[in-house]
């Protein structure tokens, strides 16, 4: 009796197991630290190692595009038939800082398999995610007997995310011609833990702002002129507490234009994830939940915008006490947006309500960081129920829906292309981004490419 396609798919990646891992861990030791300038070449060295594995792969085409930053990598291996949807993979190839002394158990750059885990830094985020695509197309190809994928099928692998994307949009922008897609599928996000496998329907935007208040030339002795003239530092706290109402809502006018609101459906679909508040807030290192009356610790997060005080700061800050009216004060903010809310107008809207703060005698400096758009795919779109039949033909389990609460480029993509972007990781939160002792599931890896192999026919029968 032959193999079903799923067991087959299965078999395939069990048998290249070794082989697979093997790659990843060559990959992994070269040091790709974007933000490190003494990486730079180590950055190009992985870029130009990912495009020969790409090609090893079978992509006819790889190619390492230049940037004014650290490259990124192209491949595309075309359909056979001529009908096939387009289908673009989004990740990165470049990693955080790591040193020893940063509390890793073992080299963060020579990986290591212990426990059915591979320890070393990009082994979740985001290299171990990025190469499971190359094993989940070759798995597709053997198990349908299929000589080109059942898409179009590009990648785009970029180099600088951890430094911020500073010279993506442009990048895509000047490529869109290559990019152009009917689907975005990024592998940079993860699943909700080991046993509950998810899909991310969303992203929530950012727009990041600065503002000074000068009031006095100089600081001057609260003695002499306090109470008589305006001290910027409490025109500023008042300005902090003016930001939310009393149920947690921004209170800056036009903040919410737009804002999609959580249907009945989405918010039954989050209520069944298995949410423990009590160990969330042992993660989040904090005592009680706060934010949006009306709206769960998940709703908020994932959902909802909100205005944060990053950093504040005015005046003297040193041992003892120092009786001045300090000259200026300062604050950082950050606005986490939804999809319907424009940056822009976000923006606009915290500019005027911040001038109608400043009172009389104290002038303002406002200075806003570029802002990255939210983006969400409707639950009832074609291409996002072809990723959760994926995962679920990969897991044998149900597969529930999240949002990301965090911001990232693949909004960028969605508002250049045009094209829907869905969210395919395997990632759980104990993989320890960022931090000492990255690691990645095996197990889960490989179910990673075990959906990518599903995913490129069932996409290929969505979007027709």
């Amino acid at each position: 009796m032959s193999d079903t396609p799923d067991s087959a798919v299965r078999t395939y990646t069990r048998l290249h197991r070794a082989a697979f891992l093997a790659d990843l861990a060559e990959w992994l030791r070269i040091p790709s630290v974007s933000a490190q300038p003494e990486h730079d070449g180590d950055v190009r060295r992985s870029a130009q190692w990912l495009s020969a594995k790409l090609k090893e792969t079978g992509f006819p085409v790889t190619e390492v595009w230049e940037t004014p930053g650290a490259p990124a990598v192209f491949a595309e291996w075309p359909s056979d038939d001529p009908d096939a949807p387009v289908v673009l993979v989004y990740g990165h190839h470049d990693v955080q800082p790591a040193a020893r002394e940063d509390g890793w158990h073992t080299d963060p750059f020579e990986p290591v398999v212990r426990d059915g885990r591979m320890y070393g830094r990009g082994a979740a985020d985001d290299k171990g995610q990025v190469f499971f695509h190359t094993l989940g197309v070759r798995a597709h190809l053997a198990a349908t007997g299929r000589a080109t994928p059942a898409v179009h099928l590009k990648l785009l692998v970029e180099g600088e995310e951890e430094s911020g994307s500073p010279h993506f949009r442009a990048l895509v922008e000047e490529r869109a011609d290559r990019l152009t897609a009917e689907a975005v599928i990024v592998s940079d996000t993860g699943m909700w833990d080991e046993d509950t496998p998810t899909v991310c329907t969303g992203m929530r935007g950012l727009a990041e702002c600065e503002i000074e208040l000068y009031g006095p030339a100089q600081d001057i002795h609260s003695g002499s002129f306090g109470g008589a003239v305006p001290n910027p530092a409490t025109a500023l706290a008042r300005l902090v507490a003016a930001l939310h109402d009393p149920d947690g809502r921004v209170a800056v006018p036009g903040f919410y234009d737009g804002v999609a609101e959580l249907t009945d459906t989405e918010r039954d679909l989050f209520a069944q994830l298995p949410f423990d508040e009590e160990t969330w807030l042992r993660t989040a290192a904090s005592r009680a939940t706060a934010g949006e009356a009306g709206y769960s610790t998940l709703e908020r997060l994932w959902a909802r915008p909100t205005a944060e005080v990053n950093g504040i700061g005015g005046g003297y800050q040193g041992a003892g006490s120092k009786t001045v009216i300090p000259s200026s004060a300062l604050v950082k903010l950050s606005f986490r947006l939804v999809a319907g809310q424009d940056p822009e107008h976000v923006q606009e809207a915290v500019r005027t309500w911040v001038e109608a703060q400043t009172p009389d005698g104290i002038r303002h400096r406002i200075t806003f960081a570029p802002a990255t758009r939210p983006c969400l795919t409707p639950l009832d779109h074609p291409a996002l129920q072809a990723v959760a039949r994926a995962m679920g033909r990969a897991f044998e389990k149900k597969v529930l829906f999240t949002r990301e609460g965090g911001s990232g480029p693949a909004a960028d993509l969605q508002d250049v292309l045009g094209a829907p972007v869905l969210f395919l990781g395997i990632s759980v939160p104990s993989d320890g981004w960022h931090g000492p002792d990255e690691k990645v599931e095996l197990d889960l890896l490989f179910k990673g490419a075990e959906t990518t192999a599903h995913l490129w026919g069932e996409l290929a029968a969505a979007l027709r």
